[in-house]
């Protein structure tokens, strides 16, 4: 009679503190996590500011060289070899885009509205993000994978003895190529994503091309273009950064290249998706 209340007492304690041990392991991650976010936050910020005042140092100091040739290269990496999986992707969109919209809008008897529907999304929002995704994991990858390379092979420290600093040398041309060219392949998206909305409306839906191309003409105005084109060059220049962030900060060799490529894949894709967010809330307040 006397045993089984000790060990029902003995066993309180024990979950008790288990309990307490478990909240305290959960608090710590969480506080882990937290400080993880704001380092990178920080140091992403700060390694902008270092690779802007660069840029305008190269661009008004003749002393300073910011490497045309490296700036080309990046460019052909970045944009030009991105282009067929851009196409291709965005022609699935316009594509599915159409298909998804006929049947509410042809219930309403306003079936030739997919024209001015689809125009205006790809226009100003599944152009600019969705090249921006293909861009996270096509070139944002590679550029930390690359870096992270040469910081653990300590090509860093050797430029930095020869007196380069890598933030000109390395940074600069990638942020710059990802930039501009992210821009040029959010024009080619938007084309090929109304192409594709085009070519499904027309063989499936039976539109004619004379009204597809009215509507979409009638439906888009300058600023539809300003705003996505917008959107495009800031989604660039953070895929860039956020990747020379994660290679800059490798550690663990092979593994630690492998986590910074996947993680700046996974950061860049929250980052463009909470700024398009920004963005849209920003252009709404102003009408636009």
């Amino acid at each position: 009679m006397s045993i089984q209340p000790a060990a029902s007492e003995s066993g309180e304690p024990a979950a008790l503190r288990r309990a307490v041990e478990a909240i305290g392991a959960t608090a710590g991650s969480a506080i882990d996590r937290t400080v993880q976010f704001v380092e990178t936050v920080g140091g992403t910020v700060r390694l902008t500011g270092s690779a802007l005042a660069w840029t305008v140092r190269g661009l008004f100091l003749p002393s300073v060289k910011l490497g045309r040739a490296s700036l080309v290269e990046q460019m052909v990496r970045v944009g030009v070899r991105s282009i067929a999986i851009v196409m291709l992707v965005e022609a699935f969109i316009g594509s599915i885009l159409a298909l998804q919209l006929a049947p509410t809008l042809e219930s309403y008897g306003q079936i030739q509205m997919i024209a001015n529907v689809v125009a205006i999304a790809i226009v100003r929002e599944l152009g600019p993000l969705i090249t921006a995704i293909v861009l996270s994991g096509f070139a944002g990858a590679s550029i930390a994978a690359e870096i992270g390379a040469m910081v653990e092979s300590e090509e860093i420290k050797a430029l930095r003895a020869h007196a380069i600093n890598p933030i000109r040398f390395l940074i600069v041309p990638r942020f710059l190529a990802t930039t501009m060219m992210i821009v040029g392949l959010a024009v080619i998206a938007d084309v090929i994503g109304v192409l594709g909305g085009f070519l499904t409306s027309w063989l499936a839906l039976g539109i004619t091309p004379e009204t597809y191309f009215e509507s979409t003409r009638a439906a888009l105005v300058i600023r539809d273009f300003i705003t996505g084109l917008t959107k495009a060059g800031v989604f660039g220049g953070l895929i860039a950064m956020i990747a020379c962030h994660a290679g800059m900060t490798v550690k663990g060799g092979a593994v630690g290249v492998g986590n910074a490529t996947t993680s700046t894949v996974v950061k860049s894709i929250v980052a463009i998706i909470g700024m398009d967010a920004v963005f849209t809330a920003i252009f709404y307040a102003f009408g636009w």
